[in-house]
């Protein structure tokens, strides 16, 4: 049962007097339809760090930029973690969902674009998968980098094989983890032994700059091992196949619709496969997670060892 928090709690802030950050064309934030007109008491219901960022989001215009970067630098209470976890939260509680668009690229080719769909009305996962089954596909856009700060390395589609002697870009992005996250900085032959599979997700449709975040998000707080953690996300979070021959949705893009990411890791997959907004793995943590214990002996074991002692040392009485 959803919880009354005081409204006593610092309110959340107006669009910064300085430029927001506006994600590149035909990214960004995205109204739903149907919304009721803003009320003082819009997310009263919601803890005081995501009434906080669920004010401002509120107040973003379209296109304004909705990564965790851009969003923690106009707000001063909150660092990236707060804001991601505040991200994950309204998701939760259905208010956004991350969604990938097809576009038209030109010469026959779809992209695939990044938006945050954001509703004031809180919405159930049906109403999501419903609306989102009929969200329309994105228009025409140019090349553009997506609304992350540093740009992508690797072109849109992977190549097959790179020129000897020159990296390719599965191998580049496994280098660049170092730098997104020092917790999963890789060797020169960490990043060979991956390569393969990492060159996989790149066959799907996916940029580099998608594949470093879906591999450095919602990491725990100790890795021991990055090569094997960075080996078993390039095969768990491995995106579906681009689809090629479903039926004519009404995106008015035959074979492509739209598909939800993951608001904590950013896995693409159908929204029904999607419950608010979160894969499987991120929704039950597996043995990475920060809040996985080593598990102790049921007490009965403990309490057989006990016995078996206490009989030891009557044994040894005269």
């Amino acid at each position: 049962m959803a919880i009354q928090h005081s409204n006593s709690a610092v309110r959340a802030p107006a669009p910064p007097s300085r430029p927001y950050a506006k994600a590149s064309p035909g990214y960004g934030k995205r109204p739903a339809p149907d919304q009721r007109p803003p009320r003082p008491d819009d997310f009263a219901l919601l803890p005081e760090r995501e009434r906080y960022v669920a004010g401002y989001v509120d107040r973003l215009p379209d296109g304004a930029a909705m990564d965790i970067k851009s969003l923690a630098k106009s707000l001063p209470l909150y660092g990236q973690m707060a804001v991601g976890s505040a991200l994950k939260a309204l998701a939760v509680a259905g208010h956004l969902r991350h969604v990938r668009c097809p576009a038209d690229a030109g010469g026959g080719r779809i992209r695939w674009i990044t938006r945050t769909y954001w509703s004031r009305t809180a919405r159930d996962n049906e109403w999501w998968a419903t609306f989102l089954d009929g969200a329309p596909a994105a228009p025409a856009v140019p090349q553009q980098r997506t609304q992350e700060p540093e740009p992508a390395p690797a072109p849109e589609e992977a190549p097959q094989d790179a020129p000897p002697g020159v990296p390719s870009p599965a191998y580049l992005a496994l280098a660049r983890l170092g730098r997104a996250d020092a917790r999963l900085a890789l060797s020169a032959a960490d990043c060979a032994a991956l390569e393969e599979a990492a060159a996989a997700w790149l066959a799907r449709g996916v940029d580099a700059e998608y594949l470093v975040r879906a591999l450095a998000a919602g990491l725990p707080a100790a890795v021991e091992s990055p090569v094997g953690l960075v080996r078993r996300r390039l095969r768990d979070k491995l995106p579906p196949l681009p689809p090629t021959a479903a039926p004519a949705p009404t995106t008015g893009m035959p074979g492509h619709r739209p598909m939800v990411e993951c608001t904590e890791c950013g896995a693409p997959g159908r929204p029904e496969a999607l419950p608010d907004g979160l894969c499987r793995s991120c929704r039950t943590p597996g043995p990475s997670g920060t809040d996985t214990m080593a598990t102790p002996a049921p007490p009965a074991e403990r309490d057989v060892a006990a016995y078996v002692g206490t009989l030891r040392d009557l044994l040894k009485l005269p």
